[in-house]
């Protein structure tokens, strides 16, 4: 099963940010629109194939009530809420051979 939700972290497989933790912000069929609140932006959010992610099984309710509501979010919520995610935090993913 590869369903994805609003709110999951998830961490980039591919590109130049790989091994960054982002947020799904919204879901387009294979398609994941993400933020990071520091280089994908909520104004800007980073369109990434679902294939390119490592999925996790974490999903940040504050965040997605808050998308679902239609209430606003600012970057500085999306950061701190991806501090526990973050490289030096040891939960980043490890980069595969």
């Amino acid at each position: 099963m590869n369903e994805y939700s609003i709110g999951q972290v998830v961490f980039s497989k591919s590109g130049r940010d790989k091994g960054r933790a982002f947020i799904v912000i919204q879901i387009e069929n294979e398609y994941l629109y993400l933020v990071d609140g520091d280089l994908r932006k909520l104004s800007k959010p980073k369109k990434k194939k679902n294939k390119h992610v490592q999925k996790t099984n974490y999903i940040i309710e504050s965040i997605k009530k808050k998308i679902e509501d239609g209430v606003e979010l600012n970057d500085a919520e999306i950061r701190k809420s991806l501090e526990p995610y973050s490289p030096s935090s040891g939960n980043a993913i490890n980069e595969e051979a």
